[in-house]
């Protein structure tokens, strides 16, 4: 092997081969440390924006998820308040049965005609009162909006929910203060339950469809989350070996060089 005081190429070589080593054994730890194997744009450009647009979506599902949680969350405070109301109803039904009895005295009619109206109250109350996160449930329209972050998984799922009032169950009028009265009344009344059930059974068919794209969305969230790991993470195994490996090769570029630098000391003793 001839030796030269001009270059020491076997120096270089293996100063330069340490430094490949050096940075292999770098990326190979924070891929350790950070359970990824892409950590910059560098290590896999096409993988990292693939990666990047199925996080999107992941985050546009988990919304659509949530969107569709709270729209069946305000649905079925409306459909609680109508089952009162169904309630209300059937107990006005009694009511309204006992004062179509012509056998009833005059402070008999004015105390059941009392207690009607009183749930006539009740039930403007409910219709005005309540609410979800705030927001007056009847007489407004509730809706999900659902996407996956393409304009093609974007949807609208809701619908109207309708006012409730004793005007519109048309019972605004009635009044059981007398026979008459109270058998009008009755079919009124009966009306109004048909009412209420009909608008409860649209109530729970909404609520299926959103508690289904909720799923949807939830299942797909979660294997765009598994697809996304299939690409950026690490296999830890493989990396583990990898440490390994470029922590011995360092150590022996070390000593390479370390002998490459004394080929310089021999040329000085033989100059000597």
């Amino acid at each position: 092997m001839s030796l030269s005081i001009l270059n020491n190429i076997s120096a270089l070589q293996a100063e330069n081969q340490l430094s490949i080593t050096t940075a292999a054994a770098n990326k190979s730890l924070q891929q350790l440390s950070s359970g990824s194997r892409i950590n910059s744009g560098s290590d896999d450009a096409a993988g990292l924006a693939i990666s990047d647009g199925l996080n999107a979506n992941v985050a546009a599902l988990n919304q659509s998820s949530l969107n569709a949680t709270n729209a069946v969350g305000s649905l079925q405070t409306a459909d609680g308040a109508l089952a009162q109301v169904t309630a209300l109803l059937n107990r006005s039904v009694t009511l309204a049965t006992e004062a179509s009895n012509t056998g009833l005295s005059s402070a008999q009619s004015t105390a059941i005609n009392n207690e009607f109206q009183a749930l006539l109250t009740q039930i403007g109350n409910i219709g005005t009162s309540t609410n979800f996160n705030g927001t007056a449930v009847f007489g407004s329209t509730v809706s999900a909006f659902t996407s996956d972050g393409t304009t093609n998984g974007t949807v609208s799922i809701g619908g109207a929910v309708a006012a409730l009032t004793t005007t519109s169950l048309g019972l605004n009028a009635s009044t059981l203060a007398t026979s008459s009265g109270a058998q009008a009344a009755l079919t009124v009344i009966t009306a109004a339950i048909s009412t209420v059930s009909a608008q409860r059974g649209t109530l729970g068919a909404t609520v299926e469809q959103l508690q289904a794209a909720s799923t949807v969305d939830t299942n797909e969230s979660q294997n765009l989350v598994s697809a996304s790991s299939n690409i950026t993470s690490a296999d830890i195994s493989t990396v583990v070996a990898n440490d390994t490996k470029y922590s011995i090769l360092q150590q022996t570029g070390i000593s390479a060089l370390q002998q490459a630098n004394q080929q310089a000391q021999t040329v000085l003793k033989l100059l000597q």
